[in-house]
């Protein structure tokens, strides 16, 4: 395996399959679809509850039944208990698109027109898979839908407009109905008996009887298309929402006949789906824009108002850049947005508002697409001002302006910067100082102008004395970037220079010229190096002190999308539309490793701890991470060699590998075959063995298992109670007194034998009349020749209060001691001389040599043959401890020297 290995995909919230819900106790769950996966919301905050596993084909159709989830991927039925693959039916041809959900029942439905019917209860038993009925129509089925209190029978619309109400038992058709003359795209029933509402590809939706065979109520919907979804409002309120494929979602009064209200641009694409909350005035959608949306109908003339929602990019994001410290990465993509995804907690991810976008656009009677700012091309932060001023600046494709962002409270800022506005150009490229107090800004037209952050007001412009125009480049500007210092300033442009200038005094320095056009660059601010690619497909690295070439790497087929160096400036990764991204050594020059994905990466960036990469990809809406195996598993790392190139699958939302994906065999998943760990066998203890004697190891433990042992007083001084318990005055008349297993009364008072034998244990514990724990005999074993090993894997074994008290149970309390008590101890000291020299589980045998001296102090120094052996213990322990000391202290020298060495 190389470098990367695939961790999880972020930003994924719902595709265009229409979602399941189901109820749970009091709440209310939600199942989306995203690609090859499905994930599970609650309703209440719109928290992800868990995220089901990746699976081979992209799931087409989701139901939910208790506690199973039925996915429909490819031309099989998946059947997950919670997150756990447990079945998987297949009966069909072609690929399922239908699912429908009804008692104990699940629905199939594929593109020929193949319904199966299978059934739940054989989950609960090792049944073979197989449908329990299956109906062939020769034509595609369009929806299908369950009309309440009508047993056993099911409702089938078709592309032709007519529908069918089939019983599923018996497989016979009841009843059929003319139609409409256009195709059924959704159908649902209503809380009204007999009553079911019907959405066709004309536009029409009709409310009809199916008992009478009478329409009730026709609507045309508000916009072109097609109703692509309906539901029914069930608190008591005679509304219908009915959604298309404009995005737009009205809301009928069944009792008027008229049009409620319209939720303009709702959705960016198609509506997938609609759900009234049961009793309640919430509506909740989902659509092709990769969001998942609640609409509350609280106001007084019934307009609805957006509730909460779960949204991510609507189109492939082109921009990415970590920002902080690795838990955040903002985001820019075609969809017009700018979004802050947090790494570690979803539910933190946000779009950044562009002010009162809705507002304007219902004033000004245009879709909110059309109010937004261009999708952006680039964009500069600078964290050291979060907390002053505005800390980013965006470049909007062919927008002669850069917009400034406040990211601490995610809004647009006011300052709106224009270079040139004598002959306005589009901004191409922008980069923030070190300092973060000014920005600068390249144009199309080769201008480069500086501008203050805090003010916004101009600063200067960058000339080029040589050029008639007085601009800075021939050709459009696509790169910048300054020093540490604000010494200098570098550009580049497409008239293939590099160019060094005077940050303060404007003044061009030198320049140089790899030869061809330059279409990227960037800088390193810690080596002083230059990263720039042309469209000769090679990546040059330049010495911008000595301004000279010092590096190049050519291997990439294709054009270089992005590139960018790691936080130490020893590794520069890019990417490029071959769908590779390489690694490659900038002081051994030459590459470490190479992937291949199967989209083309269009945007890359390395978090400052260098633990994670974040790529972005052509026709994929999310955010991929990547781990970094040289920081967690460097043991199995195969680094490429020449232009070798891995093929890698990309991450999936589950967070899992390709081969960790669940398995297709049900017999390898039952829940019949499901081991837990834990419940048969002991788990054994983390250890690691010695690689050489000389070294020393750790004992892998919690920090707190022998951490523990140390601070054990602290702790038992903490949780000891302020005031001992008191007795209640009188019990109150109605408790009951519950017999116990014993048959003693729970409320009954101990009698005089429980006493007794409490008091016969605490005596035996004290005299060490009682039969010797494992602890006292493994010590009396290793006094006798036995294994040290042995002892110190038990005490490994034990918590920390049983290690204190085994240890306290040898502890000397009578100037009479007898001599096996002197003996015992003086076994422990041997035992640590030993553990000591072995250079194992360093950290825990410290830990428990404090506690030895601390609890056995005072009778070490009283007996002559313990104050011997404790002598020997300090000599090993000093030796030990000298050694390890010196190789930490090399180590430490060799770093620093490394890190401050010039390249």
């Amino acid at each position: 395996m190389g470098i990367f290995e695939a961790f999880r995909a972020i930003g994924y919230i719902s595709d265009g399959v229409p979602f399941a819900v189901q109820r749970s106790g009091v709440e209310t769950l939600v199942t989306v679809s995203v690609g090859k996966a499905w994930q599970r919301f609650n309703c209440s905050k719109l928290l992800l509850v868990f995220v089901g596993p990746q699976l081979e084909k992209s799931i087409r159709a989701l139901a939910c039944y208790e506690g199973f989830t039925f996915a429909a991927s490819g031309k099989n039925v998946v059947v997950f208990d919670r997150a756990h693959q447990i079945a998987v039916w297949k009966a069909h041809s072609s690929k399922i698109k239908y699912l429908l959900e009804f008692g104990h029942f699940i629905l199939s439905s594929d593109t020929e027109g193949h319904v199966c019917v299978w059934d739940t209860g054989i989950l609960s038993t090792k049944g073979d898979g197989k449908p329990i009925a299956e109906l062939h129509f020769g034509r595609g089925v369009t929806c299908l839908m369950h009309p309440q209190t009508y047993l056993d029978k099911v409702l089938f619309g078709f592309e032709d407009g007519r529908l069918q109400l089939w019983n599923i038992k018996s497989r016979k058709m009841v009843h059929e109905f003319k139609g409409w003359n256009s195709p059924v795209l959704t159908c649902v029933s209503s809380p009204a008996l007999d009553v079911v509402g019907i959405g066709c590809g004309d536009g029409k939706i009709h409310v009809h009887n199916i008992r009478y065979d009478e329409t009730i109520a026709t609507f045309t919907h508000t916009t072109r298309g097609g109703v692509t979804a309906l539901s029914f409002r069930t608190d008591g309120h005679a509304f219908l929402a009915a959604g298309g494929s404009s995005g737009a979602i009205s809301i009928w009064d069944l009792e008027k006949k008229k049009l409620q209200t319209v939720i303009n641009d709702a959705h960016d694409s198609e509506v997938a789906s609609l759900h009234f909350l049961a009793n309640e005035p919430v509506l909740m959608s989902n659509s092709k824009d990769n969001s998942l949306k609640m609409w509350i109908f609280d106001s007084l003339d019934g307009d609805a108002r957006l509730l909460r929602y779960r949204s991510g990019h609507s189109a492939p994001p082109t921009c990415i850049r970590y920002y902080g410290d690795g838990r955040c990465i903002l985001s820019g993509g075609q969809d017009r947005a700018f979004r802050l995804f947090s790494t570690i907690q979803d539910q933190q991810s946000r779009e950044l508002s562009q002010g009162n976008v809705t507002k304007r656009a219902k004033r000004l009677k245009l879709k909110e697409e059309e109010i937004k700012l261009a999708p952006i091309v680039a964009f500069d932060a600078a964290e050291i001002r979060e907390r002053d001023w505005c800390n980013v600046v965006t470049c909007h494709l062919d927008d002669c302006s850069a917009y400034t962002w406040r990211l601490q409270n995610f809004v647009i800022g006011e300052h709106v910067l224009k270079p040139c506005p004598e002959k306005p150009s589009p901004v191409k490229i922008c980069s923030i100082s070190a300092c973060g107090n000014f920005v600068t800004l390249g144009t199309a037209s080769g201008h480069i102008e500086r501008f203050n952050l805090q003010s916004g007001l101009h600063r200067g412009s960058y000339r080029d004395g040589t050029l008639a125009d007085q601009s800075a480049h021939r050709g459009a500007v696509h790169g910048l970037a300054s020093d540490a210092t604000n010494a200098c300033l570098f550009s580049a442009g497409y008239d293939k220079f590099i160019k060094v200038w005077n940050f303060k005094s404007l003044q061009l320095k030198a320049s140089i010229s790899p030869g061809s056009p330059i279409i990227k660059m960037t800088y390193h601010r810690g080596n002083g190096l230059a990263a720039v690619s042309s469209d000769d497909h090679v990546i040059r690295l330049y010495d911008m002190v000595a301004v000279r070439l010092v590096r190049v790497f050519s291997g990439h087929t294709d054009r270089i999308t992005d590139f960018t160096f790691s936080e130490d400036g020893k590794w520069l990764l890019s990417s490029a539309m071959d769908a590779t991204v390489r690694v490659w050594d900038v002081v051994a020059a030459k590459q470490l490793d190479a992937m291949r994905v199967n989209a083309a990466i269009t945007a890359l960036s390395l978090s400052p701890g260098m633990d994670m990469l974040a790529t972005c990809h052509v026709n994929h809406k999310g955010i991929y991470l990547w781990g970094n195996r040289y920081m967690y598993s460097a043991g199995d790392i195969e680094l490429g060699s020449g232009n070798a190139v891995k093929d890698v699958a990309l991450p999936s939302s589950t967070g899992s590998r390709p081969e960790e994906d669940g398995d297709s065999n049900p017999e390898k998943v039952s829940r019949d075959n499901i081991e837990l760990p834990g419940l048969e066998e002991k788990s054994e203890l983390p250890s690691t063995a010695q690689i050489t004697p000389e070294l020393v190891t750790l004992s892998l433990l919690p920090k707190n298992q022998w951490q523990g042992l140390v601070h054990l007083d602290t702790v038992k001084v903490r949780n000891k109670p302020i005031a001992a318990p008191k007795k209640p005055e009188r019990a109150p008349f109605f408790l009951p007194t519950l017999p116990s297993l014993s048959g003693v009364p729970a409320f009954a008072a101990p009698d005089q034998d429980s006493q007794k034998t409490k008091s016969v244990r605490l005596q035996s514990l004290s005299t060490g009349a009682d039969t010797p724990s494992q602890f006292i005999q493994l010590v009396h074993d290793f006094a006798r020749g036995g294994e040290c090993l042995e002892l110190l894997e038990h005490m490994k074994s034990l918590t920390s209060s049983s290690l204190d008290a085994e240890i306290r149970f040898l502890q000397i309390v009578d100037e009479d001691a007898p001599e096996e008590q002197i003996q015992d101890i003086g076994s422990l000291i041997d035992f640590l001389i030993k553990a000591t020299s072995l250079n194992r589980d360093f950290d825990f045998v410290q830990a428990v040599m404090l506690l030895v001296l601390r609890i056995h102090g005072e009778s070490i120094l009283t007996y002559s043959q313990l104050r011997h052996k404790a002598e020997t213990l300090r000599q090993v322990q000093s030796s030990t401890w000298k050694r390890l000391d010196e190789l930490l202290q090399k180590n430490r020298c060799i770093v620093s020297f490394l890190s401050n060495s010039a390249y």
